[in-house]
């Protein structure tokens, strides 16, 4: 069972190895941030209320870039300029999957996310970008309802998809009736946001479970999207899923700066059926190494029937647990410099 709990320290080490290699970051922010809408007013108007399209890339960047730009304030005594923000993982993820092309049309019927097509387009039939969708709407319309974005909750509502529209929730009324848990987690996320006694560790508590929350709905929901890709890379979708539940119990901080460097040794692109980690020649020995990991936590998660996933969440509660989860991380840091 040591071997089995072993592992979430193997990857997390392999790509905090990598941060120490990094000698020059010239722009950590996902594709096209800096042309996504910022503001509210820079989406469409009807009847009075902001209409946003969550299918077209740069819109839905640009609600994370309104969260981030909203929520600034209140992350302002952990550090400048709002790098400590730890709503930061969700955006940079998602840039990472509209970059690796994980948001077009899976089954390749339409041009959508393609680049020979609509590249700016998130097809409705991706597994990523469903589950992104629970990362992004959730935690956007929560923001509103909690009062941090400085809006009327019943004044911004979501276009739907061409098709599954039963699968998602467009506005904070509909969200707070189909998905009633995961919305009550993350407004008390943002309670405790707007605390001024809540500690940085207090957020990543609360942040993790409203995530958790939200990833649990949408991989149940959206199970049945993994048919459309090779077995790598449906194999590596669920090897992910699992591996984020594994980051929720350590409290990993989700801030721009280690949010980025941690997804560098991510695959770079779709697998293919011929892909066999450790052994791709295109991807470095790190993102070899941490998909390979991967692979192998998915099994020894698979074979112990959830109990090495039980023992890890038990020794996470402990202070002295974790910060030994981070001393390791930091002496396989220095190991690979």
């Amino acid at each position: 069972m040591a071997f089995g709990l072993s592992w979430p320290y193997l990857i997390v080490g392999c790509i905090f190895a990598s941060l120490a290699r990094a000698s020059n970051i010239s722009d950590v922010y996902p594709p096209l941030w800096k042309e996504s809408p910022g503001q509210f007013s820079d989406y469409k108007i009807e009847n009075g209320k902001y209409i946003i399209n969550f299918w077209h890339y740069p819109e839905r960047l640009g609600t994370y870039k309104i969260l981030l730009n909203k929520t600034a304030k209140y992350f302002a005594k952990f550090s400048p300029e709002n790098e400590q923000n730890i709503l930061w993982g969700l955006p940079v993820h998602h840039g990472w999957q509209y970059q690796t092309g994980r948001l077009a049309d899976p089954t390749e019927s339409t041009d959508c996310g393609r680049k020979s097509g609509d590249h700016l387009c998130i097809s409705v039939d991706s597994w990523w970008a469903d589950l992104n969708y629970y990362l992004s709407a959730m935690p956007f319309l929560a923001a509103v309802d909690s009062g941090i974005m400085g809006i009327p909750s019943d004044k911004v509502t979501f276009l739907p998809p061409p098709k599954d529209q039963m699968n998602f929730c467009y506005n904070v009324s509909s969200c707070h009736s189909s998905f009633p848990e995961a919305m009550k987690k993350w407004n008390e996320f943002y309670q405790h946001v707007k605390s001024h006694s809540s500690t940085f560790d207090d957020l990543l508590e609360y942040l993790w479970a409203a995530h958790v929350s939200s990833l649990e709905i949408a991989r149940k929901n959206f199970h049945n999207r993994l048919k459309y890709y090779s077995k790598q890379e449906a194999d590596f979708e669920r090897s992910w899923a699992l591996f984020v539940d594994y980051l929720a119990p350590p409290l990993f901080p989700t801030t721009l700066i280690r949010t980025y460097e941690f997804q560098k040794e991510l695959p770079k692109r779709m697998l293919m059926n011929e892909d066999r980690a450790p052994f791709i020649r295109d991807f470095s020995g790190f993102q070899n190494t941490v998909l390979f990991a991967l692979s192998v936590l998915h099994k020894v998660h698979k074979y112990t029937g959830t109990l090495s996933f039980v023992l890890w969440k038990t020794l996470m509660k402990s202070t002295v647990a974790r910060k030994l989860f981070l001393e390791i991380l930091e002496f396989i840091l220095h190991s690979f410099n």
